[in-house]
C-alpha cells in the first residue's frame, strides 16, 4: 500500500504527461468550437454540446478516478521491468561487475562470483582477484582499457557515469562496469590455424660428391640407401611428405605442428646422418633450409630455397629456419669438409674477370679496422685488377698498427701513389660504370664504406666467414667459401685461375701471405691443401717468409699487454677460457685480444677461448677455438659472427663486466640446451 500512497505525490511525467496535455488541449478546442457554432450556426450547437459535456465528464473522470490506477499500474511496471533487467543481468552469460573508484567491488552478476571463488567478496578490492586490474590502470575518461589474463580470458573495464538528482554535484556519481569474456574457442581456433599451416623443407646433402668418391663401387649404393633412408624415416616419421628432386636434394612438405616436433629435438637427423659409416673418416652431412609463415606455397619454397642458401653459405651441417623475419639456426657443429675440386674456384675466376673486364672503374674494400687479411686480399684484388687493365682503387680508413709496416711499403711504391683512398674520395668515383668488389666481409654495415654499395649496380663479394641472415644484398658475383682459410687464400686462387700470365711484386706477394699466416695461425688452423697451394704461389712470386715474420712482430709493451691478458684468464664451466684485455702500450687492443684468445687455446682442456676489450663506445669480443666448440654460433647470440673456429662480436651500451655475464649466461643456456 505504500507504494500507492506513495503515488498520491508522483506527478505525471513522460509519455503520460503528453497524452493527458493533448486531452486539454483537445477539451480547449471542444469548447471554442461549441461557442462558433452557438453564435453563427446555432441549429447544430446543442449537438456539439451534447458531446462536450459528455467529453468532459469523461476527461474528469479519468483525470480523477482513473489517475491514481494509472499511476499505480505504471509503477507496478516499472518495478516489474527493473525487476526483470535485473534478474537478465544477474543471470547473464558474461562475468560482470560494478566497481567504485578505488576498484571495491559493488555488485557482482553470478558468474563472476562463481569465477571468484569468494564468500564475502564485496567491498573488496578487485586487484585482490584480478592482479592485472588496478584502479591506475581504469580508464581516465569515457572509453574502455582492455585487461589479458591469460591465453583463454580477456577482460575489459568501462566507465559508467551514472546521473543521480539531488545526490551529488555536477557529473553523477562515477562506476566502473568490468567484464570478462572467454575465448577458448577463439584460442582453439587460432591455435588450429597455427597448426595446419604448412613448411617447406629443402634438404641437400652437402658432401654427397666428395663422400661417394671415397668409397668403392659396391658400397656406393649401399652408402647412398642408408642416407635415403635415414631422411626419409625421420620426415614421414614426423607426419611430413617427402619427395627426392635430385640425387643430392629432397623436398618436404609439413604442418607447422609437425615442425614444432622437429624443432623440439633440434634437427636430430643432422647427428644421425653423421653416424653413417662410410668406410673412412669422412661424415656425411646435410643442410636444410625452411620456409613458413606464408599461406602461398611457391612463396614457402622461394623463402626455403633462399634459407638452404644461407645454411650453404655458412658451412653446412645446419637448419636455418625462416619464420617471416625471424631466423633460426640448428646444428652447424662440425667443421665443413674441405673441396678437393678447384671447379667451382675456376668457374668464380672466370666470371670475376668479366666483370672487371666489362667496367671502366673498380673499387676495393675490405672491413672497418682492417687486419692484414682484409688488406692484403683487397690489395690483392687490387693487382689482379691492374692485371686486366682496369683502373682500381682500395678504400681504407683507418690503419691499424699490424698493417701499417706492410701499407708503409705501398706508400713509398709510385705506382700506389692515389690508388689507396678514404671512403669521401670512393664516393666522389662511383657511377654507373664502377663495380665495387668486397673482401673478407659479408655484411654491408662492417665494409669499410657502406654508402658506395647503394651508389653502384654491380656488386661483388668474396668472403670465408659464414653468411648471416643480413648479407650484402643484390651481388652480380658472390663467393663465400668457409672452407677457405683467409680471403687472401680464396683472392690468390682467383688470380692463378683467371689468368695464367699474371706476376706480383715481392711486396704484394707478402701482404697476400701474411694475411694466410695471421689467419691460420702460422698454419696451424684450417690450412689445407688449397691453403699450401696458394702461400706456393705466392712464394714463387717473392713472397719471403722471413720477412713477412717480421713485419708482423709484436713490440715488447704489447707483447706483456697480451701475456698479462693470458694470466688474468678465468676458466669457466671447466671448457672455457674468459679473459679482459687491458691495452696500455697504445698498440691496437682488438689485434691484441685476438692474440690473446689464441694463446688461450694452448691450455689443456680449453675448447674455446673469448678475449672481451673496451673500446669506449662498444665493448669487442674475440672468439677461439680449436675444432670442437662452434664459436660462431655463439657470437652470433650477441650479435656477431664468424667461423667455426675464429668469431667475433662488438657489444654496444654495456659495460666490461655485464657482457662478462651476458657471455657466460649464453654459454650455460647453450650447453644445457645441447646447442654446443
Amino acid at each position: 500500500m505504500e507504494q500507492f500512497q506513495e503515488a498520491k505525490k508522483h506527478k505525471l511525467t513522460g509519455k503520460l504527461k503528453q497524452a493527458v496535455t493533448w486531452a486539454i488541449v483537445t477539451e480547449i478546442g471542444f469548447g471554442v468550437l461549441v461557442v462558433l457554432f452557438f453564435l453563427y450556426r446555432r441549429d447544430f450547437w446543442w449537438i456539439l454540446l451534447i458531446g462536450f459535456g459528455l467529453y468532459t465528464i469523461l476527461f474528469l473522470y479519468i483525470i480523477t478516478a482513473l489517475r491514481k490506477g494509472i499511476l499505480r499500474a505504471a509503477i507496478k511496471f516499472s518495478s516489474g521491468y527493473s525487476a526483470t533487467q535485473n534478474k537478465l543481468l544477474y543471470e547473464m552469460n558474461i562475468p560482470y561487475g560494478v566497481l567504485d573508484k578505488k576498484g571495491r567491488i559493488m555488485w557482482m552478476n553470478r558468474l563472476l562470483d562463481e569465477m571468484t571463488d569468494e564468500s564475502e567478496v564485496y567491498r573488496k578490492n578487485i586487484a585482490g582477484i584480478f592482479p592485472q586490474i588496478r584502479p591506475d590502470n581504469f580508464p581516465a575518461e569515457d572509453g574502455a582499457a582492455v585487461f589479458s589474463f591469460d591465453h583463454e580470458t580477456d577482460g575489459q573495464i568501462k566507465k559508467i557515469r551514472a546521473e543521480v538528482r539531488k545526490v551529488v554535484s555536477e557529473g553523477g556519481i562515477i562506476f566502473y562496469g568490468v567484464y570478462l569474456f572467454d575465448e577458448t574457442g577463439e584460442e582453439l581456433m587460432r591455435k588450429k590455424l597455427y597448426n595446419d599451416s604448412f613448411a617447406v623443407a629443402l634438404i641437400d646433402i652437402d658432401n654427397y660428391e666428395d663422400v661417394l668418391d671415397t668409397v668403392d663401387d659396391f658400397s656406393q649404393s649401399y652408402v647412398t640407401g642408408i642416407i635415403d633412408r635415414k631422411i626419409r624415416d625421420y620426415f614421414k616419421g614426423n607426419g611430413a611428405f617427402i619427395k627426392k628432386l635430385e640425387k643430392d636434394r629432397y623436398l618436404s612438405v609439413f604442418r607447422r605442428e609437425d615442425l614444432d616436433h622437429f624443432t623440439e629435438d633440434r634437427f636430430s637427423l643432422l647427428e644421425k646422418v653423421k653416424e653413417i659409416d662410410v668406410g673412412n673418416e669422412n661424415n656425411v652431412t646435410l643442410s636444410i633450409g625452411i620456409g613458413t609463415g606464408d599461406n602461398d606455397y611457391g612463396r614457402c619454397y622461394e623463402v626455403s630455397k633462399g634459407s638452404l642458401e644461407l645454411a650453404l653459405g655458412r658451412g653446412g651441417d645446419q637448419v636455418v629456419l625462416r619464420e617471416g623475419n625471424e631466423v633460426s639456426y640448428y646444428g652447424g657443429k662440425s667443421q665443413h669438409m674441405e673441396s678437393n675440386t678447384r671447379v667451382k674456384a675456376r668457374v668464380k675466376a672466370h666470371a670475376l674477370r668479366k666483370v672487371i673486364e666489362s667496367k671502366e672503374r673498380v673499387i676495393i674494400m675490405g672491413h672497418k679496422y682492417a687486419d692484414i687479411d682484409s688488406f692484403g686480399s683487397a690489395l690483392g684484388m687490387y693487382c689482379f685488377a691492374r692485371h686486366l687493365g682496369t683502373e682500381a682503387y682500395v678504400v681504407l680508413n683507418d690503419i691499424s698498427p699490424s698493417v701499417k709496416p706492410f701499407y708503409d711499403r705501398f706508400l713509398s711504391r709510385d705506382e700506389y701513389k692515389g690508388k689507396i683512398i678514404k671512403s669521401n674520395m670512393a664516393i666522389s668515383k662511383a657511377d654507373d660504370d664502377t663495380a665495387v668488389i668486397v673482401t673478407d666481409v659479408n655484411r654491408p654495415e662492417m665494409t669499410e664504406c657502406p654508402e658506395i654499395l647503394d651508389m653502384v649496380n654491380t656488386r661483388v663479394v668474396f668472403d670465408h666467414h659464414r653468411v648471416n641472415e643480413n648479407p650484402i644484398k643484390n651481388v652480380v658475383l658472390t663467393h663465400v667459401d668457409t672452407t677457405a682459410s683467409s680471403a687472401s687464400e680464396m683472392v690468390t686462387e682467383m688470380m692463378q685461375f683467371g689468368s695464367m700470365d699474371i706476376k706480383l711484386k715481392g711486396f704484394e706477394a707478402d701482404a697476400l701471405y701474411a694475411g694466410i699466416v695471421i689467419d691460420t695461425d702460422q698454419f696451424n688452423t684450417k690450412a689445407g691443401p688449397r691453403t699450401f697451394e696458394a702461400a706456393a704461389f705466392l712464394r714463387r712470386n717473392g713472397a719471403d717468409v722471413a720477412r713477412v715474420r717480421k713485419l708482423l712482430r709484436t713490440d715488447m709493451d704489447e707483447y706483456r699487454c697480451v701475456a698479462n691478458c693470458v694470466g688474468r684468464a678465468e676458466i669457466f664451466m671447466d671448457n672455457f677460457a674468459i679473459t679482459k684485455y687491458i691495452d696500455d702500450s697504445g698498440g691496437n687492443p682488438i689485434e691484441g685480444a685476438a692474440k690473446a684468445a689464441n694463446e688461450l687455446l694452448d691450455i689443456a682442456g680449453v675448447k674455446a677461448s673469448f678475449a672481451l676489450t673496451d673500446l669506449g663506445d662498444i665493448i669487442k669480443i674475440s672468439a677461439r677455438s680449436i675444432d670442437e666448440v662452434n664459436v660462431q654460433i655463439i657470437m652470433e647470440k650477441l650479435g656477431g659472427g664468424g667461423h667455426l673456429t675464429t668469431a667475433g662480436a662488438q657489444v654496444k651500451d654495456a659495460d666490461l663486466e655485464e657482457v662478462v655475464e651476458r657471455l657466460k649466461s649464453i654459454l650455460k643456456e647453450m650447453l644445457e640446451k645441447g646447442e654446443i
